[in-house]
This record gives C-alpha cells, sequence and structure tokens, in this order.
C-alpha cells in the first residue's frame, strides 16, 4: 500500500550556483560516496532527497547524509538509508522506498513513492 508520494524538481544552474559559492554544502547534502558526481546528478539526487522529505510528510531529526542514493548494476536507483531515518521508516511501517530521478532541459526531477508493509 502506497502511504507517501513525494515530487521535486531543482533547477540545474541555481543548484550549481549554489553549490559553487558555498562549497561545503556537498558534504552537508551529500554522503562521501556522492559527492564525486557531476553537478547535475548531485542536484536530481538533491531532489530525490526533497521528494522523500515530502513523501514522509516530514523527517524531524534526519540529516541529509542519511538518505543517500545507490544505483545497483544497471544503473538503476534506490535509498540506502542509515541513523534517524532507518528508525523513523521503521516506526511508520515503511518497507520500501521506490525512486525515479532524471535531468534534463535545466531541470533534475524525482519522484519517491513509500511503501507500507502489507
Amino acid at each position: 500500500m502506497i502511504v507517501g508520494l513525494g515530487v521535486d524538481v531543482v533547477d540545474l544552474a541555481r543548484f550549481e550556483r549554489a553549490v559553487s559559492r558555498t562549497p561545503r554544502l556537498r558534504d552537508r547534502l551529500f554522503a562521501e560516496s556522492e559527492r564525486s558526481l557531476s553537478l547535475r546528478s548531485l542536484a536530481a539526487r538533491f531532489a530525490a532527497k526533497e521528494a522523500l522529505v515530502k513523501a514522509l510528510g516530514d523527517a524531524e531529526d534526519v540529516h541529509w547524509v542519511d538518505m543517500v542514493i545507490a544505483s545497483d548494476h544497471t544503473g538503476n536507483p534506490s535509498f540506502v538509508v542509515s541513523g534517524p531515518l532507518g528508525g523513523l521508516l521503521e516506526r511508520r511501517g515503511i518497507a520500501a522506498l521506490h525512486v525515479s530521478m532524471s535531468h534534463d532541459a535545466g531541470v533534475a526531477v524525482a519522484t519517491v513513492v513509500a511503501e507500507a508493509r502489507g
């Protein structure tokens, strides 16, 4: 059963300016495994993290680095969660998170679906 849906769009030029002006932003928003990716890929991941927060309704005490986007051998993205986020998902009975990301024409977009057990 779907218990949450989130969508987010990021303006690539604005995101690139923000990261250029504030280099430590990469460390605050992304896990070490994500930081070496292109700015377009990072913008899509940021959109996915924002979409996850929207799908959950709130994510108090959850840190950006608790939401890592990993790709499987075929390139399909998925969340790897840690810290308080793992406990939050467990308490809410969320068994799966589905994520889709894309970037083109100056924007990055992501959609997240939170699915409950049973």
